[in-house]
């Protein structure tokens, strides 16, 4: 096959070199229809353009970055990371745009570590923009990023703290009330929140929501921390519950969960100590998954569309990468999935 370029693609068209390059790149300066006519002429010769010059025509890497502050074992088993990744590819894929990841194991020096990526990606050009995930408060990183110029996305965030930044919004208090209203309607008045790791902004909302909520229907909430895991969620739960009297008032007759993997976790837990669900004690998950549909008992859950957090946390950022000034995205709040592990409290 003769050597594509874009000159023998404009000849065979009868159009101009800058027409061509400017279908091809997904830039302004050409109809719809010469737009058609050379991607699929392009297509059936198997051509496309190289996506190192087409970066530079744009003065852009057409990357966008991650970095996880997590243990690299526990993001491969946690269904949130799992679906927020997947809506986040579903939109580059589509816009031809790629994701660059690097996961950050937690340590002592993890933050200086986790601001270095983000030293080095603007400096050798690496990436456009970045997602941020797991707010802190005075979060370093919306301040280096605010002052590297570089565009930023809270995903699940509250704040658009700096220029070219924005957030999609989870309002935790609604989805609180959701949960702590269903337990106050089936007669729990003592209710333990077990949190994922208090360090995050999000977490210390989820917490402060529950006590809120739960006080003013007249309901006794205290919260202990865990770290998101099957096996600290068990362990929190044992810690909790174990040598507690059913009978006495210190005992809660439901346990709130921050995620899926805590919440199976805490179903052991409660096996291990003897107290059964939902009969003695009901669970309710803040993540729904599907741990929580195949579990012993099945979890009532939260459902929230974690792709769709995804998605749209992609296309904000993209949408500031291309200079748009974008407010941020409020995402629809959770719906609580009843299953099994939800029962009416003991009188």
């Amino acid at each position: 096959m003769p050597n594509v370029t874009i000159t023998s693609l404009a000849q065979q068209l009868g159009i101009s070199k800058a027409s061509v390059s400017y279908a091809l790149n997904g830039r302004s300066g050409v109809s719809d229809e010469t737009r058609e006519r050379v991607l699929a002429l392009a297509a059936e010769l198997g051509w496309y353009p190289s996506s190192s010059a087409r970066a530079l025509s744009h003065s852009r890497s057409e990357t966008i970055g991650i970095v996880l502050l997590r243990d690299p074992a526990h993001v491969g088993s946690e269904p949130f990371y799992m679906s927020v990744l997947a809506g986040i590819e579903a939109v580059l894929g589509e816009r031809d745009q790629n994701l660059m990841l690097r996961i950050v194991a937690p340590d002592a020096a993890a933050e200086r570590r986790d601001l270095a990526v983000y030293r080095r990606w603007v400096g050798e050009g690496r990436v456009d923009g970045v997602l941020l995930f797991d707010e802190t408060s005075n979060d370093p990183r919306c301040q280096l990023l605010g002052d590297l110029g570089l565009p930023f996305v809270l995903v699940g965030g509250t704040r658009a703290p700096a220029a070219k930044s924005a957030a999609t919004a989870v309002d935790q208090s609604a989805d609180a009330a959701t949960v702590v209203e269903a337990l106050h309607e089936r007669g729990h008045r003592r209710i333990a929140y077990i949190s994922g790791l208090p360090t995050l902004g999000h977490e210390r909302a989820r917490s402060a929501a529950v006590v809120e909520h739960a006080e003013s229907l007249g309901i006794s909430a205290v919260v202990t921390a865990s770290d998101y895991t099957a096996a600290d969620g068990e362990m929190a739960t044992i810690a909790l519950m174990a040598g507690l009297d059913p009978a006495s008032k210190d005992f809660p007759t439901a346990l709130f969960y921050g995620n899926d993997l805590m919440a199976v976790g805490g179903l052991a837990g409660l096996k291990k100590v003897g107290i059964s669900v939902p009969e003695q004690v009901s669970v309710v998950s803040w993540d729904d998954s599907i741990m929580c549909e195949f579990s012993s008992p099945p979890v009532a859950a939260l459902n929230r569309d974690i792709g769709e957090l995804g998605r749209q946390s992609a296309m904000l950022l993209l949408d500031i990468i291309q200079g748009h000034q974008r407010e941020n995205v409020s995402m629809p709040a959770g719906v609580l999935r009843l299953r099994t592990s939800l029962g009416v409290a003991r009188t």
